[in-house]
């Protein structure tokens, strides 16, 4: 099955602060999470996407709620992960796995729905946020109250799983589900541990390249942005060093998918009937 991408909300920003010249007008950023039916390992999410535990209820912390109102993300109702997943004929009782390529808000929001599913990632990064503060979670963009508590319990660490060659030169993934086809590779820069999801049995492999840019147009030469979107990467040399590499695999043929790129894909889910 090729992987499909839901929207579970819109974000409003200048062009200009995700692509290097770009204008003042506003674009409406995605925010993607993926839905994927693995032959073997069944029906797995790759992230959970935006939802209601970040943008309402007064049980929020102060700092998501500040969080929340600096950001402003518009939910799509119809894209939430109960209706999509109703709508593909499943429930939230069938998803057997989440990919979750890091741990920011807007990929975490909604793991609280899948408390059996087998959370993919990198247990060393979520055993240094568990041994952080708060506080100091939040310098990363992390907040614990998205996070189930026993997360570290359901962690298959991708860090611990065999490697096998990605396409188009992309390097080396760790093969997910043992069969050499959804390969985990690793992209950082934009926060710690952050990787990508590389389909390699695509008929064209597709590389869901993540929050490595939030705009396609600023993988090309010269348009990764500057000053400020730059100081909230982990890491702004590697965020760099991935960027080409994603640049370079999209160059060689390979189709490349960004969690917020505002551009519809053919990798979406289609609007549904009315």
């Amino acid at each position: 099955m090729t992987p499909v991408f839901a929207n579970s909300a819109f974000v409003s920003a200048p062009e200009r602060l995700v692509v290097r010249s770009g204008g003042r007008h506003p674009l409406r950023f995605k925010v993607r999470y993926g839905v994927h039916q693995h032959p073997t390992a069944g029906l797995v999410l790759i992230d959970t996407g935006y939802g209601p535990r970040v943008t309402e209820g007064s049980g929020r912390s102060l700092p998501l709620r500040i969080y929340a109102s600096l950001l402003r993300p518009t939910l799509i109702e119809e894209h939430q992960p109960t209706r999509v997943l109703d709508r593909l004929g499943a429930s939230t009782a069938d998803v057997a796995a989440i990919v979750l390529t890091h741990f920011h808000a807007d990929h975490v929001a909604a793991l609280h729905l899948f408390p059996k599913a087998r959370i993919y990632a990198k247990a060393a990064v979520h055993a240094r946020i568990e041994a952080r503060s708060r506080i100091s979670n939040l310098r990363h963009g992390v907040f614990d109250e998205l996070l189930p508590q026993d997360l570290s319990s359901r962690i298959v660490d991708i860090d611990k799983l065999s490697v096998k060659p990605a396409p188009n030169g992309l390097g080396e993934g760790a093969d997910l589900f043992g069969d050499g086809e959804t390969l985990a590779v690793n992209l950082p820069g934009h926060a710690e541990g952050h990787f990508g999801i590389c389909f390699a049995a695509q008929p064209v492999p597709l590389l869901y390249a993540v929050d490595t840019q939030w705009c396609a147009a600023a993988l090309d030469p010269g348009k990764a942005p500057g000053l400020p979107a730059a100081l909230v990467a982990s890491d702004r040399r590697a965020l760099a060093a991935s960027s080409r590499r994603v640049a370079a695999f999209r160059e060689q043929g390979g189709d490349v998918l960004l969690c917020h790129d505002p551009s519809d894909s053919p990798y979406d889910l289609p609007e549904a009937p009315q």
